[in-house]
């Protein structure tokens, strides 16, 4: 039974929110974000636990990348509700949302998860997270991403063939990653009582959690999206920060709750592993599929989606983040003082604003409000990247063996 309760509470959480899609009733925008999100958080938990008893049952290349595709769909289905709206009303702010989702989850990701993963793995044992020789492949492929990240807002495009690049990355990374050998699956929680059921009833419950989960997110994802950007307008709040930091906290809140009781299990590495993917996912599936599902919402891919000099510094510094992150990560472990640094580097860049704002500090030459500071927490994250790049050279230049399938200790 404390197996099942889980499984239980998150599936009643999801029929407050598809009730409400389902019927059409027409509530007040915050008390139908909430219900939606809700939705979706519940969904996350079902798809989590669906995803892992998957690799009980299909081959490993194949788990490898449809699991990882839809263990995201939530992330996903947010993003590319925003992302065809703006091709179908390109004078809107929607491919603004976009990107607000998108760079949200990955700071999110890499600010608050990892450091809070090898945080809390550091009082626990008093030991840094070290992961597998062989998730080397990981880090190499999330500093591919970020360096062509880099080429967007330097061009001030995110263009059809840009998505095809991040695409071709990810393809290649599972290509080596499917010839890896097979691991054990270890199941924990509900997933290990689904696992533990005969072989026909496992695979019909996995489908079922599938599909009802896949529904409901699906059917949440317009509703969720639409009222947390009136709840915005409602209550005077900045849309673009809410779309940003408060939506990916219901699909990326599922992965980091099981990523944390890893860690309290003694896998530390399994959790942190987890997390380096999903930004993976992220940075390379997330941002791919965004100027295809416009062009395609458009009708046309010789217009990139419309983005302005602001959500052009969002990406940059989202790029940023994620090549001091590449660095740190670069000797496959990651001790206390580098989680202080990300957490420190992240709360910073959120709160800056408010507090230079409140302090009322001498202007910066390019301004500062929100857009100014962050590019000067850019510049941070570059001269720290480098610092940290030279002082860890050997390993920066032993990720190429991430390239190979084979990997070895040089």
């Amino acid at each position: 039974m404390r197996k099942l309760l889980p499984l239980i509470l998150a599936a009643l959480i999801t029929l407050p929110g598809l009730w409400l899609r389902l019927s059409g009733l027409h509530l007040d925008p915050p008390t139908a974000a909430l219900l939606s999100g809700l939705a979706i958080l519940g969904a996350s938990f079902l798809l989590l636990w669906a995803c892992d008893v998957a690799q009980m049952d299909i081959p490993q290349t194949l788990a490898l990348a449809v699991v990882a595709l839809i263990a995201v769909l939530p992330e996903y289905a947010v993003d590319m509700y925003f992302t065809w709206q703006a091709g179908k009303h390109p004078e809107s702010d929607y491919a603004h949302y976009a990107i607000a989702n998108m760079t949200g989850a990955n700071r999110l990701l890499i600010g608050v998860a990892w450091s809070a993963i090898a945080g809390l793995h550091w009082f626990k044992t008093r030991r840094r997270v070290i992961l597998d020789m062989e998730q080397r492949t990981e880090v190499l492929f999330l500093g591919l991403a970020t360096a062509y990240a880099f080429l967007i807002p330097i061009k001030g495009s995110l263009a059809w063939y840009d998505g095809l690049v991040f695409l071709a990355l990810y393809i290649w990374y599972i290509r080596l990653a499917s010839q890896r050998p097979c691991a054990e699956c270890e199941l924990e929680g509900p997933a290990e009582l689904i696992g533990a059921l005969p072989k026909a009833r496992r695979r019909q419950a996995t489908v079922a959690l599938f599909l009802f989960a896949a529904g409901v997110i699906l059917a949440s994802a317009e509703l969720f999206s639409e009222n947390l950007v009136a709840t915005g307008k409602v209550f005077g709040i900045n849309e673009f920060l809410l779309v940003q930091w408060l939506a990916p906290i219901a699909s990326e809140a599922p992965e980091f709750i099981v990523a944390i009781m890893f860690v309290l299990r003694g896998q530390a590495a399994t959790a942190m592993g987890s997390l380096v993917s999903s930004k993976l996912n992220q940075w390379t599936l997330l941002v791919g599929m965004i100027p295809g599902v416009y062009g395609v919402s458009s009708g046309s891919f010789e217009v990139p989606l419309p983005l302005g000099p602001f959500q052009m510094h969002e990406i940059f510094l989202t790029a940023a983040q994620s090549l001091m992150a590449v660095a740190l990560l670069a000797s496959l472990s990651l001790g206390p003082g580098a989680a202080l640094l990300l957490f420190a580097m992240f709360t910073g860049q959120l709160v800056s604003p408010y507090v230079v704002q409140g302090l009322n500090l001498p202007e910066l030459p390019w301004g500062n409000g929100t857009d100014g500071l962050h590019q000067l927490f850019s510049a941070g994250y570059v001269a720290l990247f480098l610092v940290i790049a030279w002082l860890k050279r050997r390993d920066m230049w032993d990720l190429r063996l991430g390239a190979t399938v084979e990997q070895r200790i040089v």
